[in-house]
Formats: C-alpha cells, structure tokens, sequence
C-alpha cells in the first residue's frame, strides 16, 4: 500500500495518487471496449441503480471506459487488473474480462457505501471518486465459499443474493452443498423421488445433536433444473463458478430413504429409513452395488448438464465402515476387486467416479478422506479435517484447497460468553481468519504450488434461516478474502489494526447490502439464541 489511504477490501496490490480526484454524473458515459459487454451490463445495474446515473454508451470525455489488456496477464495473471482514475476520467482494464470485472468491483467500493444499495438513497447529482491509480491482482485463482444447502435448504434468491456476496468480495468459487443425509435439493428427471422424498424431512433437531430440542415443523425445498441453470448463469455473468456437490458414499441417507436399494440391504431394513432428522456422522451409506454406481452416474450425467464447472465434488467424508463390515455384498466386492479393506472399498467408489468424470473432461474434488485407501490420480483434496492432508496430497502431485475447520469453518463461534447463538467449535475471532495461512510453512517450491486456493465452509446445521447464516459468515467473509486475494505478510506480520480500520468503511457496505453481520460489539438481541444447545470447543485450536 502507498500512503494513500483506503478502505477497500479486500487489499490491493499497489496502489498510488494521481493529481486530481474523478467525478461521475449524469453526462458519465461508458465506454465498453469488445469483450466488455457483461461487465458493462453489471455496471449498470448495480452501481448505475444504485447511483441513478444511467452511464450511456460513448467515448465522450470523463467517460469510464472497459478495457481488455492481454498483456497484464503476463505480469500478474489471468485476473490483474488495473484502474486509473483521473482528469481524463476512470480507466479499467483487464487481463482477461474477470480481471475487468473485479477492476469494476474496486470502482464501486471507491464510489462509497451508497453505490451498494440498490437505488439512491438520496437525490445526489455527481458521485466523487479519489484520484487513484490501482494494479492489483489475486495471490489463488480458487477463492471459494461452500454453502451448504441441504441441512438447511436457501430458496434461490438467497442463493442468488450471496453470489453477489461473493463477487463483491472477488470470491469467484460457490461450492454449493446439495445432498446430505438431511436432504437432496436438485432435481433429477431420472430419479424423482430423490427430491419427492429425499427434499424433505419430518422434523429438525434444534441445536446441537445433544439439544433436547425439536422444530416439529417438516423442512425442505429443492432447486428445480430451471433454477440450477439460473443460478449457473447468474454467477456466470459475476465470473462466480458454481461448484456442486454430490455426496458419496456417506452421507448419504436422504438418498436412500427415496431410494432404499441404494443402502446395505443385507445389513439392514434400509426401506424403513426415513431423511434424517438430526446432526452427526451417519451409519447408513450406500452399498457398494453395480446398482448403486449406474445410479449415481445416471444423477452425475445430469448434474454434467446443469452445471458447467471443470470441478465437481464428491464428498468422500465421514463413511463410517460398520455397515460394510457386516455385508456379505460388501466383502464380496473387497474380495472380487482385490481390496485390502474397508478404506480402500471407499477409495474404489472415488476412483471409479474419477475415472468417469474425466472420460468426460471433469475433475473429481473430495474431502481429505479420500486419501484414504489410495487417492484417485487425478483428484482434487479439499483439506477440512486440518493442514495434514492437504499438505500428503500436494507432497504426491494433488492440486489442493485449503479450508481446515480449525481455521475457516464459519459455523464455528466467533467470540467466547453466553451471547454468541448456538456456539458450535473453537472461537474464530475477525482476527483470527485474518490470521489464516492458506499454505503451510512445511510446503516448499512445487509442493506449495499445489495449493491452488482456499475456502471458507458455512455449514448449515443450526443456522436455519438467511439471518443466521448472515450472522456467521460476516464479517469474517471479508477476512477471508483479503487472506485468498491479497499478498500478505506472513500471519503474525499483518497489519490487523490497520484491517479493522478498512471495516469501519466496509461495514457500511454491508449495512447498505442489508446483510445481518456480527457487529465488532457482539451481538444484537434478535441474533441470539437463548436456550439451544451448542458445541463450544474450549482453548486455542490445534495446528495439524
């Protein structure tokens, strides 16, 4: 940073003063140069909303104008860009059209919090913009957040509300968490009871699995295959990829209580099952039947259609061996395969579907578990359960995604005392995700490489409405960002002061984006949850 300064988040690269600041107004014109189109739409809808100038196109001068500058990517990669303003008006250009849109990203937090609503607030002719010269681009070109819909189901527009979350915070992966054992949320033409049955659940444990506590109300929802190719297309327009996730071979139990073949028939009554109504790591997974795999490939080939990301993920985690152990199908295939155990059975699964996705041009991404057994030579290790496994994949040639629950879980608490809702884990201050390291000191050179980016996790157990999933992800969303984007020191070397300066700023943003964050304070009386139980993890979280 220069000694200019801002309040943008996350941080820039460079950035410098020019003579005299910008002022747009209502003779503002757009210059959208080829390649541009999209980012000028968005600009006009949002900031043009927002600001009531309606940025004609045209060359005039003080006009903003778009540009894409292949050259800049040779410097700085595929998403840089550079934003000048000055007399002669506000240049954005980009090496690549998202490098352009993140550029116009930076236009609208420099316009202030009022560019974030969506109409003006007040009758403001002319909008200021500091004289600036900014180069900037990302540290990761996997900058995500996984949403999990399925334990507690968000209708599309809150889907569709926070890929613009994600976007102005250039956070550009949306790792959507679709099935679990509390619920499948896409439709599937071949398979309709998986969202007939499998989309909803009778009732829903409040709070921690040890809650005495019921919501006796049934929950569901699912997204139809005409929502799916919106919400696809909306995130496409915000250069936001939607990721989906199919879970297998745990996690599985809404799957089988609409289809019940797919379980351990030999082992159990797999027909009485219903959509589970509570949390924790599940029993009950698929069998690992020939029927069972040209099910999944039938879902998988639709899911091919809907959703056009290189990535799909597949789970891979928390499939407890009980029931495989017990099945007199499942030691077959153990021995038929010639498998050494119940690990490798589930390494099987994941290979077999690693071999699919790629005969298809996809690339298989699973949790750490699915280290176990033997890793898929080509899979993807999303590294949850700490730094360990993401540290052995990228060690044997594995592209990874950093997102340790210790460090980047948003559903865990985000201060000690008894006002915090339902607190679930370790304390994980602003602080402490501004803290995060995405790739571990052990990692030199090539291996290091093999960190391809970072996630923040939202898991949805007992955050049933759009308000407390609000409350757990921001403003700690906002540090994750700068920590996926920003080439920053070393952890204990960042400058936390002079972050939090740049929120006092960025919460306004927020406030005029309508989202319910944790104030710095603590929480406000509607965001508190008195009386349901949580899983507060005392002391500082381990490194492993």
């Amino acid at each position: 940073m220069s000694d200019y300064e801002t309040d943008l988040i996350p941080a820039p690269r460079r950035i410098s003063t020019t003579a005299t600041p910008r002022t747009l107004d209502e003779r503002t014109e757009l210059d959208a140069r080829p390649g541009t189109d999209r980012v000028a739409r968005w600009l006009r809808a949002t900031v043009g909303q927002a600001t009531g100038l309606p940025l004609p196109p045209g060359t005039g001068p003080g006009r903003v104008r778009l540009e894409i500058r292949p050259g800049l990517a040779e410097e700085e990669g595929p998403e840089a860009y550079r934003l000048t303003a000055d007399a002669h008006g506000v240049t954005i250009e980009g090496a690549s059209e998202a490098g352009v849109f993140w550029g116009a990203q930076t236009l609208r937090q420099l316009l202030g919090p009022g560019a974030f609503r969506r109409a003006p607030g007040t009758d403001r002719p002319a909008w200021e913009l500091p004289g600036v010269v900014i180069e900037d681009a990302p540290r990761f070109g996997w900058r995500g957040m996984l949403l999990d819909v399925a334990r507690h189901f968000m209708p599309k527009d809150g889907v569709l509300r926070y890929i613009d979350l994600l976007a102005a915070h250039k956070l550009n992966v949306l790792h959507l968490h679709l099935t679990d054992d509390q619920g499948w949320r896409l439709e599937i033409e071949a398979f309709p009871r998986l969202t007939e049955v499998g989309a909803w659940r009778a009732r829903t444990k409040l709070g921690h699995r040890d809650s005495p506590l019921w919501d006796e109300r049934p929950h569901g929802g699912y997204y139809t295959r005409a929502d799916i190719r919106e919400i696809v297309a909306y995130a496409a327009e915000r250069h936001v990829t939607v990721v989906p996730e199919i879970d297998i071979p745990g996690h599985s139990q809404a799957a089988i209580a609409a289809y019940p073949e797919l379980g351990n028939t030999d082992v159990i009554d797999t027909a009485s099952l219903p959509v589970w109504d509570t949390w924790g790591v599940n029993p009950n997974v698929l069998a690992p039947t020939d029927n069972t795999l040209a099910f999944y490939e039938q879902v998988l080939t639709e899911v091919l259609a809907l959703f056009p990301s290189t990535y799909v993920h597949l789970g891979g985690d928390e499939c407890p061996k009980d029931q495989w152990r017990a099945s007199p199908t499942a030691q077959a295939r153990i021995a038929a395969e010639g498998l050494a155990d119940e690990d490798g059975l589930q390494s099987w699964f994941i290979r077999h579907f690693d071999r699919w996705l790629a005969e298809r041009g996809r690339r298989l991404v699973g949790w750490d578990e699915i280290l176990e057994g033997g890793l898929a030579p080509g899979a993807t290790v999303s590294s949850w359960r700490g730094y360990a496994g993401g540290i052995a994949a990228a060690r044997a040639g594995h592209d990874v995604i950093m997102c340790p629950e210790q460090q980047v879980y948003l559903d865990h608490r985000q201060a000690g005392g008894t006002e915090e809702p339902v607190p679930i884990g370790y304390v994980r201050t602003l602080e402490d995700v501004y803290r995060f390291e995405p790739v571990p000191p052990e990692l030199t050179g090539a291996e290091a490489a093999r960190v391809v980016g970072a996630q923040a996790n939202m898991w949805t157990e007992v955050t049933e409405t759009q308000q407390r999933v609000d409350y757990q992800v921001f403003p700690r969303l906002a540090a994750f960002a700068e920590t996926a984007w920003s080439h920053l020191p070393a952890p204990a070397d960042r400058d936390h002061a002079g972050f939090e300066r740049r929120m006092t700023g960025h919460y306004a943003r927020l406030d005029a984006l309508g989202v319910d964050y944790r104030p710095p304070a603590g929480p406000r009386p509607w965001q508190r949850r008195p009386g349901v139980l949580g899983r507060p993890i005392e002391g500082a979280p381990p490194i492993v």
